[in-house]
């Protein structure tokens, strides 16, 4: 059975998003950015972009942990 490329990027793409959401929310709800932020380099970002970052790194987090499940979940090849 063969699995178009599209649906198996989306297979991926899909509950990382989710859960980036919700690792999202959890998080921001414990920590406040710019408190966070308050001693790092990026102590002038706002909040908002604060939210937007952390939301991208939790996606590529949970994308990569989605596409290694996707990878190893394969069979091996018979010798």
């Amino acid at each position: 059975m063969n699995i178009p490329r599209s649906q198996q990027i989306i297979a991926v793409l899909w509950p990382s998003f989710l859960t980036a959401g919700v690792a999202t929310i959890l998080f921001f709800a414990a920590f406040d950015p710019a408190e966070f932020l308050a001693t790092t380099r990026f102590a002038e970002l706002s909040r908002q972009g604060a939210y937007t970052i952390g939301f991208f790194l939790f996606w590529v987090l949970t994308a990569t942990s989605c596409a290694l499940t996707c990878y190893f979940q394969r069979p091996c090849e018979a010798k």
